[in-house]
């Protein structure tokens, strides 16, 4: 992760709703209460509030499920769009 994209992840945090994992390789920050519902309903665990830390303690957790991931590992923000689709944007790309 380069400071750019260090600065973006710590930007979405500020507003984020909550951090989700799959254990491998896909970290999302949850923009909206839509996507922690959605992301709870697909089984994510871990799956962290934003309500029960920081955004310091989110982008910890974060870079750590980073470092931990395997190769295929990327960091996307996620937002519900006015339509109900999920809207994605690129913080730190696959392959990265």
């Amino acid at each position: 992760m380069n400071l750019e994209q260090e600065q973006e992840l710590q930007d979405y945090l500020k507003i984020a709703k909550g951090i989700a994992w799959d254990t491998c390789h896909k970290i999302y920050i949850l923009l909206d209460d839509a996507q922690m519902e959605e992301m709870d309903g697909y089984g994510y665990d871990p799956l962290i509030s934003a309500d029960t830390t920081t955004p310091e303690g989110m982008f910890d957790t974060v870079w750590r499920w980073y470092e931990d991931s395997c190769s295929l590992k990327f960091i996307s923000a996620v937002k519900t769009t006015p339509g109900g689709d999920s809207e994605f944007y690129d913080i730190v790309p696959q392959f990265d």
